[in-house]
């Protein structure tokens, strides 16, 4: 199988912890230079120091402010062209859809779809050059069944996945792949908050309400970043070059759909 990133460059976003930082690791392990960005540049910093190989670096921008992330990718893209581009943001709040704000519904879709597609924009032309390149956004199981209290979450993730199945279906003429995964229950800061939020509510501690969640799981236990890394990387690898446009489950099973 061939597995091979040397001579690869990927942009990682959201790689200073959990799913993206795990995503860069992986690709780094197969020989690809990362560019991480993320609004922490400390965090960043410290991120670089886990990734196997030479020539990687990190870029600040914040998800919450487009332009800057456009620009950023955009300075990246200048100075080496992306082969890899993963998509990858903290999820929004929790909540019931219908007691969300709609400022809540405008921000989520401006951290997602809008970001996404300037980071996409900022490198296309490069992958274009090169003749091909791969692109895959970390979304949420909730794109095949929608997630109780992530009503923002549900809605927003929706509209990425339908984005890019349409940009595959573009983009494949360009030999471009364009894939989402669909990480589960993992363990990850988001996950600890989201449970300790519960706990909050239901007088449950964060670890009971982490339990339950693995047990909703048929796999019975909660998923691991460097698992949802895996998957992206592969979905970078060569091994990959004929799957596009596809919703990639990493749930343990848990998602009851097909």
């Amino acid at each position: 199988m061939q597995m091979d990133l040397q001579g690869k460059h990927a942009l990682v976003c959201g790689a200073s912890q959990g799913i993206g930082l795990a995503a860069a690791q992986e690709l780094a392990a197969l020989g690809a230079r990362c560019t991480l960005m993320a609004r922490n540049g400390e965090r960043l910093a410290a991120a670089l120091k886990t990734l196997t190989g030479d020539g990687h670096g990190h870029i600040v921008a914040d998800f919450s402010r487009p332009d800057e992330v456009a620009s950023a990718a955009e300075s990246v893209a200048r100075s080496q062209s992306v082969d890899i581009l993963i998509n990858n943001t903290g999820g929004p709040p929790g909540g019931p859809a219908h007691a969300a704000d709609a400022d809540a519904y405008l921000t989520a879709f401006s951290q997602h779809l809008i970001c996404n597609q300037r980071l996409v924009q900022a490198v296309l032309p490069g992958m274009r050059a090169a003749g091909g390149g791969r692109i895959v956004n970390v979304i949420s199981t909730s794109v095949k069944q929608p997630l109780d209290g992530l009503g923002v979450s549900n809605t927003v993730r929706g509209a990425v996945a339908n984005w890019a199945k349409t940009l595959a279906n573009e983009l494949g003429p360009d030999g471009i792949t364009v894939n989402n995964v669909l990480p589960g229950a993992t363990r990850t800061a988001r996950l600890d908050q989201i449970a300790e939020n519960k706990a909050a509510k239901t007088g449950q501690t964060p670890e009971e309400v982490l339990a339950g969640m693995a047990q909703a799981v048929p796999l019975r236990r909660l998923g691991e970043a460097h698992e949802i890394g895996a998957a992206i990387a592969f979905l970078c690898s060569p091994a990959a070059a004929y799957i596009s446009g596809i919703n990639l489950p990493v749930d343990g099973g848990r998602t009851r759909s097909l």
